[in-house]
């Protein structure tokens, strides 16, 4: 709803804009002994309502009252001094030099709130999004959501569920040496790689996107879970050879700890997602 009035605002005072614009083009037109005066008042309007337009409302009244004073003193000069008289021109341009500016700002608040709508809109998708767009991996948000019935499987069926989560070591160092860009394809190609460690009815998440960290979803106990560790330390020291050590002129190393699901201690899947984080303390 708030986004149609936004649209509505905007639309409507685009549509006015052109309206003022038209009829100010046709007054200046109709009149060739003041064109020249008249289209030195159409651009200062016109400047005015683009100042509103970079700035805010008030910065624009402030411009248009002393626009007001100003006109007020050129007219008070043409009709004591000059001998002039006041008449139909002298009102247009105190009445259509706000206008310009109340429109633009209107123009300006609708274009701001849709603009600020979209980033709210942005956020929520990809708080609720359960997968990440360019890993194909479930997030944090879909860990939640899988790993509530896991643990109720576990405790029903009394299969050993383990956590299982890896990060890479000295990742601000890297950071800084190989650039935001393969930043992200180290990211992808760790992904993939775990991926190809794991059984398929076997879960991988990307916990943490900024600094990675990525979990896994074991349905073994704790020391079934090494066997999947030794294996990632492995295809990680076989590429660490050649491809990585190629690519990203640097060597990727894993931090990895794990832990076993235990109903009395884990009351829910963020804290088991923080015990098994505290595990990563001990693999120095």
């Amino acid at each position: 709803m708030r986004r149609l009035q936004s649209s509505m605002v905007s639309d409507g005072a685009f549509i006015f804009l052109i309206i003022v614009c038209f009829v100010c083009i046709v007054f200046t037109a109709g009149n060739p002994n003041l064109y020249i005066q008249n289209i030195i008042f159409l651009n200062l309007a016109l400047l005015i309502s683009i100042v509103t337009y970079f700035t805010n409302v008030t910065t624009g009244l402030i411009l248009n009252i002393l626009f007001i004073f100003g006109y007020g003193t050129f007219t008070l000069y043409q009709t004591v001094v000059v001998g002039g008289v006041v008449g139909p021109q002298n009102y247009f341009w105190l009445i259509m030099t706000p206008l310009f500016t109340i429109t633009t700002w209107l123009l300006t608040y609708g274009n701001r709130q849709l603009q600020l709508e979209n980033e709210q809109l942005q956020k929520a998708n990809k708080s609720l999004a359960t997968v990440d767009a360019k890993t194909s991996l479930k997030n944090t948000f879909s860990f939640q959501s899988d790993a509530t019935i896991f643990m109720a499987l576990s405790v029903r069926y009394h299969i050993p569920l383990t956590l299982l989560v890896f990060s890479v070591k000295y990742w601000d160092e890297i950071r800084r040496i190989i650039g935001e860009e393969q930043l992200m394809e180290a990211v992808l190609d760790l992904s993939q790689m775990s991926q190809t460690s794991i059984r398929t009815n076997d879960s991988l998440y990307l916990l943490n996107k900024e600094n990675p960290m990525w979990g896994m979803l074991l349905f073994t106990d704790r020391p079934g879970a090494s066997i999947v560790i030794d294996r990632l330390r492995n295809s990680v020291e076989e590429r660490n050879r050649d491809e990585y050590r190629e690519k990203y002129r640097v060597e990727l190393i894993l931090k990895m700890g794990a832990i076993e699901y235990d109903a009395k201690e884990v009351p829910n899947p963020l804290e088991f997602i923080t015990l098994a984080k505290k595990q990563l303390e001990f693999d120095v």
